[in-house]
């Protein structure tokens, strides 16, 4: 008699076959909610196309490949010529191809270009979150390279194209671009101001050449890249290519490949300028800082969306397997502390998807009252959404058990990856200490973001206590520096709670309220109060393929 010992059972099927835009509807209420009437069924049918594509059998394997062989570092060819390239899995150029032919490098040419853009990278970044980087660089360029306008006529039309060309050549022979960053040194971190890489006039106007080192350049494969270097005038931003009109390789040495905790899909390095790498200027001289902050403020805000997505992705995996997996005669999905834990994780992700298409949708207006709100509402977002990954991200796993703990379910990947987005442009305390600024320097930040939260006041007693205690906080300047975190906290929760309370089903907003403004649960996920609608909750949040 055959062997029955290895029988399958009690075991939940993969989560494939579903379109993750059509599966969230925080998501999907979103999106409804800021796009025009007339343009809502083709931005609903482009997200639907994408969330089809990464919920596939299909794109899960090409993220589980890029991550699975990771990139190669070439420094020289097999004559001994140095060529400084890194070769990727074809999985990369696949996830990366499809990507730019869905528009994520494109939110600016376009009706609610940064509502789709937002929408669309929170759905792709699910199927592979290391691909994220190149492609917010790429978006984020744009802004920077428009204080230099031959530049972005240039290059803005290649860096915003549908067409993906991996291949190192001339700009001017390529028909889509990709943009990569390269400003932190080793001594200095998020300090730019300690930048010591050296930048020297040539003769031909708005030509120089680099001599420096940087400690972390994302993306080394890109087209192009943004460098801050010292000139003559001060702290400078410099468009430096990798190949130059000519078709010669600029000089851009790559030392080394980082070994990352995660986002191993993704190749970030160090490099290196011999004083015969050439660059163009962007903008005056010693205005390079400023001219940075608009990229600084889109890369923040898909640091933003990354997370949510993180988070999303996560919350999906253990929403699926517990309503499939059978514990003590029940579903663990149908058993209160479950359902508890869940409910908790599905707020915080529907929480910071609310946030950041609310910011996204910011960025269409841009109003002045639009562009104040952002500017105190980005880093407040950026410090307390991308804080909230990691922790939401294990507390997926744990559903899983020791099922989430193996690499097969991608649980592990997740939690890898969790971190990066609350070190990358700028950690915690940079936020934190960016919203004091914001406060201090900008009045008009202040008062668009009480606005914002003003339109939600009456409908909620906890909301409206947590509105009275942060005014009361932010009249109170004592030791303000030490308590920049809190606030910072206290500015994101407020501004979610607000956003719930106006848009989400009233047992989400009841649930938020309670748990992260009224103080009514633990320190801890599962610990809502056992009195609300939790099964609701769940329900809603809980991802459902086409065979079901």
């Amino acid at each position: 008699m055959a062997a029955t010992t290895h029988t399958v059972t009690n075991q939940p099927p993969p989560l494939l076959g579903y379109d993750v835009f059509a599966a969230d509807p925080a998501l999907t209420e979103g999106v409804a909610r800021y796009v025009a009437g007339e343009h809502l069924d083709e931005v609903r049918e482009e997200l639907g196309r994408l969330g089809q594509a990464a919920g596939s059998a299909q794109a899960q394997r090409w993220g589980e490949q890029a991550n699975a062989y990771p990139p190669v570092l070439r420094t020289h060819d097999r004559y001994g010529h140095r060529i400084d390239e890194v070769d990727f899995h074809p999985a990369w150029h696949r996830l990366l191809g499809h990507a730019v032919t869905a528009g994520l490098t494109d939110a600016w040419s376009r009706p609610h270009g940064h509502l789709r853009r937002t929408a669309g990278f929170l759905v792709w970044t699910q199927v592979e979150a290391g691909q994220g980087c190149p492609l917010s660089m790429t978006h984020a360029a744009v802004p920077a390279l428009r204080a230099e306008p031959a530049l972005a006529a240039a290059w803005e039309p290649l860096l915003t194209s549908r067409v993906y060309e991996a291949e190192l050549r001339p700009a001017a022979q390529k028909a889509g671009a990709l943009a990569g960053m390269a400003m932190t040194e080793k001594q200095g971190g998020s300090d730019v101001g300690t930048n010591t890489t050296r930048a020297e006039p040539l003769a031909a106007a708005g030509e120089y050449v680099l001599t420096g080192h940087k400690w972390f350049c994302s993306a080394p494969m890109s087209d192009a890249f943004l460098v801050l270097a010292r000139a003559p005038g001060g702290l400078t931003c410099f468009l430096l290519p990798r190949v130059l009109p000519d078709g010669t390789r600029n000089a851009f040495r790559i030392q080394r490949l980082k070994d990352k905790l995660g986002n191993r899909s993704n190749a970030s390095a160090e490099v290196e300028f011999d004083g015969r790498t050439w660059a163009r200027r962007v903008g005056e001289e010693g205005r390079g800082v400023a001219i940075l902050l608009d990229m600084v403020a889109a890369t923040r805000l898909d640091c933003v969306t990354a997370s949510a997505a993180l988070m999303r992705q996560a919350v999906a995996q253990a929403l699926h397997h517990t309503a499939h997996r059978e514990a003590f005669g029940r579903r663990l999905t149908d058993q209160p502390l479950m359902r508890n834990v869940l409910a908790d994780l599905a707020l915080e992700s529907e929480a910071a998807t609310t946030l950041a298409l609310r910011l996204a949708a910011a960025c269409d207006g841009g109003t002045a009252r639009d562009r104040a709100f952002l500017r105190l509402a980005v880093p407040a977002a950026k410090y307390w959404v991308t804080k909230r990954c990691a922790p939401v991200v294990a507390e997926a796993l744990e559903c899983l058990g020791g099922n989430g703990y193996v690499e097969e379910s991608g649980l592990p990947r997740l939690l890898r990856e969790a971190p990066l987005n609350s070190i990358w442009e700028g950690a915690g305390n940079v936020q934190a200490l960016d919203v004091l600024r914001a406060l201090r320097r900008e009045p008009a930040a202040l008062d668009a973001y009480l606005t914002e939260i003003g339109t939600a006041r009456g409908a909620d007693h906890r909301l409206d206590r947590a509105i009275t205690a942060l005014l009361t906080e932010l009249a109170d300047l004592e030791g303000i520096e030490a308590r920049a975190r809190r606030l910072a906290e206290r500015l994101a929760l407020v501004l979610q709670g607000a956003l719930l309370v106006r848009y989400a089903p009233p047992e989400v907003a009841d649930a938020f309220c309670a748990a992260r403004l009224g103080g009514d649960a633990g320190a801890a996920f599962g610990t809502l109060p056992h009195t609300l609608d939790l099964a609701a909750v769940v329900e809603r949040a809980r991802p459902v393929p086409v065979a079901e």
